[in-house]
C-alpha cells in the first residue's frame, strides 16, 4: 500500500505549536527557529490544501480543520514511540527522555552524559529542550530538568545544583579599554542579557551598585547565546555558576569581579510520583545528583 504521507519535520512542528499555541514555543521545543516553524507548518497547510491555524497579532489559534488533525497526529506519534521503545525494551535497552532548557542541556549536562553511558550502557538517554512546564501526561518525557523554586506541585523533585550570578567576559574585554577594574566600570561597558532583562538590574542592587541602568545593552533568547556574545568580546555576560563552569576552566571567559550573588531559584530534577522508582529514573537520578556532588537521598527542599 502506497501511504501519501506529509514530512515528518511537517507534522511534528504543526504538533508541538498546536499544543504551545505557539511558534516560538515551538521552535524551542524543537531547537530550531520561530520562522522555521512558520516555513514547516506553511508547508503542511499547501499539501494538505486547508489552513490549520488562525494568525493573530498577539496568538495563534487552531482553525476548525487543525482541531480534527491534531488528535489525529499526536495518537500516530505516540504509537510510534510505543512500538520503538518496545523495540528497544525487547533489545535489552531502555530509554529516558529528559526535557531541559537548552542552556542547561549544553553548557553542563551534555558534556557529562559520557560518564553516565559508561555506567549504563543499555540506557539511552535522549535530550528534549524546551522552557515550557511539561505535560507528563500528554508529552513523551520520563523526567524534567527545571529552573525554580522548587514548588512542583504533584511531582517528585530533587534538587541538583544551587548556583551564583557572576559577571563573566572575553579575556580579551579584560585585557582592553575601557578599564573593568572597579564595579563602576561596568557603566562604560555593553551589559548582556538574557530575553527577559531582569538579572543585571536585581544583581547590580544586591551588589550595592548605583547609577547604571540594569536594562540597557544587548539581549538574547537563549542563555547559550549571550555567553557566546560574551566569548567573542561584544560585552559583559551575567552568567550561571552552574553554565560557565566549562567555559572559565578553558579560558573562555573570565570573572572581571570576585564577586558573586546567590541565586533564589536553583536547578530541580522533576518527574511524576508514579513513575519515581522506576529502574531507569532512578539510575538517571542518582548519577545526575552524585555529578552535581548532592547525595540521593536530598529530596525537595
Amino acid at each position: 500500500m502506497l501511504y501519501r504521507l506529509p514530512p515528518l519535520n511537517a507534522l511534528r512542528a504543526f504538533e508541538a505549536a498546536a499544543r504551545h499555541l505557539s511558534f516560538k514555543q515551538a521552535a524551542r521545543e524543537l531547537s530550531v527557529t520561530p520562522g522555521a516553524i512558520s516555513q514547516q507548518i506553511k508547508r503542511l497547510e499547501s499539501d494538505l490544501g486547508t489552513q490549520l491555524f488562525r494568525r493573530r497579532p498577539t496568538s495563534l489559534q487552531l482553525t476548525e480543520a487543525g482541531q480534527d488533525y491534531l488528535p489525529v497526529i499526536r495518537r500516530a506519534f505516540e504509537r510510534i514511540s510505543e512500538a520503538t521503545e518496545r523495540l528497544q525494551v525487547a533489545r535489552g535497552i531502555e530509554v529516558v527522555t529528559v526535557s531541559s532548557m537548552s542552556g542547561f542541556a549544553a553548557k553542563w549536562l551534555v558534556p557529562r552524559l559520557g560518564r553516565f553511558r559508561a555506567l549504563h550502557p543499555n540506557i539511552d538517554v535522549r535530550i528534549s529542550t524546551s522552557w515550557h512546564l511539561v505535560d507528563f501526561g500528554r508529552e513523551d518525557v520520563d523526567v524534567a530538568i527545571r529552573h525554580g523554586l522548587g514548588r512542583y506541585p504533584g511531582l517528585r523533585s530533587w534538587r541538583v545544583l544551587v548556583e551564583d550570578m557572576v559577571p563573566v567576559c572575553s579575556p580579551k574585554l579584560l585585557a582592553g579599554r575601557p578599564a573593568l577594574r572597579e564595579l563602576s566600570d561596568l557603566g562604560n561597558h555593553t551589559l548582556l542579557h538574557d530575553e527577559e532583562r531582569r538579572d543585571w538590574s536585581l544583581w547590580l542592587e544586591a551588589a550595592g551598585v548605583t547609577g547604571i541602568d540594569g536594562t540597557r545593552g544587548l539581549s538574547f533568547s537563549e542563555e547559550t547565546l549571550m555567553l557566546e556574545a560574551a566569548i567573542e568580546g561584544q560585552g559583559i555576560a551575567l552568567g550561571r555558576s552552574a553554565l560557565i563552569e566549562r567555559d572559565l576552566e578553558q579560558g573562555r571567559l573570565v570573572k572581571p569581579f570576585d564577586v558573586q550573588i546567590p541565586n533564589a531559584f536553583a536547578y530541580y530534577l522533576v518527574c511524576p510520583e508514579g513513575r519515581a522508582d522506576r529502574p531507569k529514573i532512578v539510575a538517571f537520578r542518582d548519577w545526575l545528583l552524585r555529578e552535581a556532588g548532592r547525595e540521593a537521598g536530598s529530596a525537595s527542599p
